[in-house]
């Protein structure tokens, strides 16, 4: 029977998910099956490896009953999934620790803090590719050296949480370059382990496994997996990568020029260049196609507008309506301006910054006050694109907006005018989903290229472009945010020290 079908497991923070994709990109079925995060105490964030595969076991065997006839049609299996998630197997290929710590764990903030006061950013961008932050996986190891090294002691390899899957699937040991490139332990310019990080940080070369490109062929599936699941055994099993990279390929935001703005609670601001750029400020992810997404992360994205839900409203209104009161207040919001630092930063000097209101006057109702949240955001992704613009020399052409804050014509069409450039909405949402399809129709031959799959595979609504109107304000509006963002800085110490006065 023709091989005309391609199996796509998702293992995410809520859920483990597996899809049915055809050979034209399109999803013919999902299922999935929640798993739980444990929190064993404030900033700890954990789950059971064991739960992910039991998730990925039921969800491929519901899709398999739904559809009898499709395990002999699978061209290839692909797998993607959270990042940075440390799993530890010993010698028998066994769980060392029955939870592991996610993304989200910030318990290795002290390693963070040691690692920062001796060594600079000029001393090791250069071998890490990223500024240190408490998510990258080297961190991680460091602390459970410090506070668990009978689990490091038993511990011959570490593996990422799409990797355990993998491994389950094939019996292969590997992690891919996405993932190995946010760990803080690969050499960006090699794309090996770096000996000077690993030195830096004091963790053994030998419990990483092999580094392999995200859209080879990592193995078979072995018979006793393949039966208990429903599906062929000797399917092909790709190596697969980090669910965020993936989703990059899947919304079609692969060569430069492109860029992705991802406004969940936070909010994600991706280009694509052929090399990382090394800025204290500027994270960087290998991309599953060779190439690299240098990223910025602001801490509130879309959860600006939750807390102006909360702080203006109690709740009380819907974020339609909150939507709705926004679109009445003309463009710039009467020279407000929003800041919209209400987490802090999650990397650069001041991590403490605080959020703002400017320019508040008596002319100022609701509608202002909800529009400029929204603007503030775009200002805070705009600054950031500007050094990305800058640093690459290659400006953008084109955004491709997802996630929740998609679903906002207005905020789409201030970004837009903000950006300067058009912003367009994948009309597939499962971006993973397509970026795992796209790489196994490229390992298969059934296309040339995962870009070239992806190009066939991606739809988009209509383009929204910059009101020229509403550009020629924000034109005028982003040298003064930008200028309030920098000189609002030297104040956040001292508020640091009111609030602790306060207590």
């Amino acid at each position: 029977m023709n091989k005309d079908y391609y199996l796509a497991i998702d293992v995410g923070t809520g859920s483990a998910r597996a899809a049915l994709v055809n050979r034209d990109g399109k999803i013919i079925d999902i299922a999935s099956k929640e798993h739980e995060q444990h929190v064993p105490q404030y900033g700890w964030a954990e789950q059971a490896p064991a739960d992910w595969w039991q998730g990925v076991r039921l969800s491929v065997q519901a899709l398999m009953e739904r559809h009898p006839d499709a395990a002999s049609r699978i061209a290839a299996i692909c797998a993607c999934g959270q990042m940075h998630g440390t799993v530890l197997l010993d010698a028998q290929g066994e769980l060392v620790s029955t939870t592991v710590m996610l993304w989200n764990d910030k318990r290795t903030t002290p390693q963070v803090r040691d690692f920062e006061k001796r060594f600079a950013p000029s001393v090791y961008l250069q071998d890490s590719g990223n500024p240190a932050t408490p998510a990258w996986p080297g961190f991680k190891l460091q602390w459970l050296r410090d506070n668990q090294p009978e689990a490091l002691a038993r511990t011959v390899v570490v593996l990422m949480p799409k990797d355990y899957i993998n491994f389950r699937l094939t019996g292969e040991l590997a992690q891919d370059r996405t993932e190995a490139s946010c760990s803080f332990m690969m050499d960006p310019a090699t794309g090996d382990w770096s000996g000077a990080m690993l030195d830096r940080l004091g963790i053994r070369a030998d419990l990483l496994p092999p580094i392999r490109q995200a859209g080879e062929v990592l193995g078979a599936l072995l018979p006793a997996t393949a039966q208990a699941l429903g599906l062929q055994a000797g399917t092909p099993v790709l190596v697969g990568g980090g669910d965020y990279p993936m989703a990059l390929l899947g919304s079609g935001v692969s060569r430069p020029g492109l860029g992705s703005d991802v406004t969940g609670t936070s909010c994600i601001i991706t280009t694509i260049t052929p090399q990382p750029l090394l800025d204290p400020e500027i994270s960087n992810v290998a991309t599953c196609t060779g190439d690299w997404g240098p990223f910025v992360l602001l801490e509130t994205g879309g959860d600006g507008m939750r807390w102006a839900r909360r702080a203006l409203h109690e709740n009380k209104l819907s974020y339609a309506e909150i939507n709705a009161f926004a679109e009445t207040a003309p463009p710039g919001s009467r020279g407000l301006f929003f800041l919209p630092y209400l987490t802090g930063e999650r990397l650069g000097e001041h991590r403490n910054a605080r959020a703002q209101y400017f320019g508040l006057a008596a002319n100022h109702r609701l509608p202002e006050l909800h529009r400029a949240v929204m603007e503030g955001v775009a200002f805070a992704a705009a600054r950031h694109i500007s050094v990305m613009e800058q640093a690459t020399g290659q400006k953008l052409e084109r955004i491709v907006a997802s996630s929740g804050g998609a679903r906002s014509a207005l905020w789409l069409k201030i970004k837009a005018s903000i950006y300067g450039v058009p912003v367009v909405v994948p009309e597939e949402a499962e971006c993973s989903v397509l970026g795992c399809a796209a790489l196994a129709a490229a390992a298969v031959g059934h296309a040339d290229t995962p870009q070239s799959a992806a190009e066939r595979f991606v739809k988009y609504s209509e383009e929204v472009h910059p009101d020229p109107a509403w550009q020629a304000v924000y034109q005028k509006m982003q040298p003064i945010f930008n200028q309030l963002y920098f000189n609002s800085q030297a104040l956040y110490d001292q508020l640091d020290e009111l609030a602790l006065g306060g207590h």
